[in-house]
């Protein structure tokens, strides 16, 4: 619709581009980002302003305003992974998704909050603070939330966004831009979009550049979409898809761009719903819409069977050996030597990288990085990592067997239940969090298939629920059909944010404007 109207002239790149500058700034207490680049972005508005007005846009995407995670390489804007080790950090590239997104004459506002180098499922874990789920100011879950007497109390009652793409997930549903990029490695687009009420898209690994995304775990990593709509992650998939000759993981092929369908006949779809899903700690309300999602298929003629996925119970655990031991691989980069945080102890080479690596990471990824080298020691090599292998083959041959069988699409949860207060969820330690919050999307990455988080209905706390779409490998058109035929069946609320200018604007020092870019 906005590019529709972009065309047309009902309004400009300039005008538009303002808008969401405005709203960053008044919704600033959300710490959804870290950077925001706002001259860079007028001057990216002004640019595609000339070429609506010349009737040349460059694509679909032409002045339409988005966000990165700052994980993503960005030539000119500061990229930190919310990490003292890159503080200060600025990249001579731009990440390959990024520089396609300016080719389609994007505007890039900023880059958004996370957890540091993504390792969390809250986006509470960065250096910058934690963000702050734009539900817990909205109409909607204060009518619902308990009154408080005292202030100081009724501003910690804010919710958690997810993570490790929870700036990403904010911005979009804060209404900040209309796009934004985060990565997924064992669920952080689709973790925070369920808890911010948006479209949270995981592609098939190798469909998407990982060029440019500054890696955790490279055999899973995948940069994940964030829209308000099926159709928007569809057109934003269609201008980061295909093959990059500098990531020899992209698949080969050419991919073309393709419209959701408006689908009218579920009829030939047969739904899968896989019975170790019911995982423990699945709230009743989840368990309740999930199978109200599936009678929703079945009354619309659609076969709903149920399946097994019977090596499921041990992908947790064969993650976090797989997780730990490729991110000990990944954070030896950060040395000191090169880029980054460099510490001032000078009694020798060896110290030094001691000591850089002691103050530049936090406990969290500190903790990685010494469970992943354990794992990785000569003896347990076989016994940990090869063993973890040979479960994530069992694990990706499970939903190779079940698609074989007929399935077309899996429907899941997409999380245990509703966003946790920020007091509750910061009183468990990341790992445990993680292994709580990752149980239902962490497989789809091992099996590197593609799968979407549609936004499905309210909690009784007036918080967002979504469930899950898994398809099979690189049939992403068919899951997004089905995914869009869900969404308009569900017709999930829109957002009624409170006014927030009464909110201090100042209280997260740290927003920098990216002005020298």
């Amino acid at each position: 619709q906005v590019s529709a109207a972009l065309r047309a002239g009902r309004v400009s790149a300039t005008e538009l581009c303002q808008r969401c500058l405005s709203r960053i700034k008044s919704t600033g207490f959300l710490n959804a980002y870290i950077s925001v680049a706002e001259q860079a972005a007028l001057r990216q508005a002004e640019e595609s302003e000339k070429r609506h007005s010349r009737g040349q846009p460059l694509g679909v995407l032409d002045g339409v305003p988005v966000a990165v995670k700052d994980n993503f390489n960005t030539a000119g804007i500061e990229t930190t992974c919310a990490s003292n080790m890159l503080k200060g950090y600025v990249s001579p590239y731009n990440a390959t998704v990024v520089q396609k997104l300016l080719d389609q004459g994007a505007v890039l506002l900023g880059k958004t909050n996370l957890d540091e180098f993504a390792m969390g499922s809250g986006s509470t874990d960065g250096v910058f603070g934690p963000v702050r789920n734009p539900w817990s100011y909205s109409r909607q879950y204060k009518e619902k939330s308990t009154p408080n007497s005292h202030s100081e109390d009724k501003d910690s009652n804010w919710v958690i966004t997810g993570g490790s793409s929870g700036g990403s997930a904010a911005a979009v549903s804060s209404l900040t831009c209309f796009a934004a990029l985060g990565s997924d490695t064992g669920g952080s687009t689709r973790n925070p979009a369920a808890h911010c009420g948006v479209v949270g898209l995981k592609p098939t690994y190798g469909l998407i550049s990982r060029h440019g995304l500054i890696p955790l775990v490279n055999s899973m990593d995948v940069p994940g979409i964030l829209t308000r709509c099926v159709d928007d992650a569809a057109v934003v998939l269609g201008s980061l898809a295909g093959h990059d000759p500098r990531d020899s993981t992209t698949v080969q092929d050419n991919f073309k761009p393709f419209e959701v369908p408006d689908l009218a006949d579920v009829s030939k779809f047969t739904i899968g719903i896989p019975k170790e899903y019911h995982a423990p700690g699945l709230s009743g309300e989840t368990l309740a819409l999930w199978a109200k999602a599936a009678d929703l298929f079945k009354s619309a003629g659609a076969k709903v069977v149920e399946v097994s996925l019977p090596h499921t119970r041990y992908s947790i655990v064969c993650y976090h050996v797989l997780c730990t031991a490729e991110v000990a691989s990944n954070m030896a980069r950060f040395d000191g030597l090169e880029y980054g945080h460099r510490s001032d102890v000078e009694e020798s080479t060896e110290s030094m990288y001691a000591a850089t690596r002691r103050e530049g990471f936090n406990d969290v990824v500190r903790g990685r990085i010494l469970s992943g080298n354990y794992f990785l020691l000569k003896q347990n090599y076989e016994k940990y990592f090869v063993k973890a292998q040979k479960v994530r083959r069992l694990i990706a041959d499970d939903f190779v067997k079940v698609f074989g069988s007929g399935v077309d699409v899996l429907l899941t949860p997409t999380t245990l239940s509703d966003a946790a207060p920020y007091r509750e969820f910061i009183r468990a330690d990341n790992r445990t969090r993680s292994a709580q919050d990752d149980i239902l999307t962490q497989a789809v990455n091992m099996a590197g298939l593609p799968a979407i988080n549609v936004p499905t209905a309210l909690s009784e706390r007036g918080l967002p629920i979504g469930l899950q779409f898994i398809g099979r490998s690189f049939q992403e058109r068919q899951l997004l059909t089905v995914a869009k035929w869900f969404e308009k069946q569900v017709q999930f609320p829109v957002i009624e944010l409170e006014e927030v200018k009464q909110h201090d604007q100042g209280v997260f020092k740290h927003q920098k404007s990216a002005a020298s870019s």
